[in-house]
């Protein structure tokens, strides 16, 4: 009696891949633009809850903002 099995498995190193230099640019773009939008949309809200978190981050983080 044959007890032997053979098993196949494929790895990729827990890192997908980005595809084609293209759909690269595409994300790079788009988390760009995410970030100037929400740093651009918070610094100029008119909210100043908002506003005012935004600025209490610069200072907990001792980054200059005046």
């Amino acid at each position: 009696m044959n007890t032997s099995s053979t098993h196949t498995t494929s790895h990729t190193g827990g890192f997908a891949h980005a595809g084609t230099p293209r759909s690269l640019l595409l994300q790079l773009a788009g988390a760009a633009a995410l970030g100037l939008f929400v740093l651009y949309g918070v610094a100029f809200a008119e909210s100043p809850l908002a506003h005012n978190a935004a600025h209490d981050v610069r200072h907990v983080t001792v980054k200059p903002c005046h």
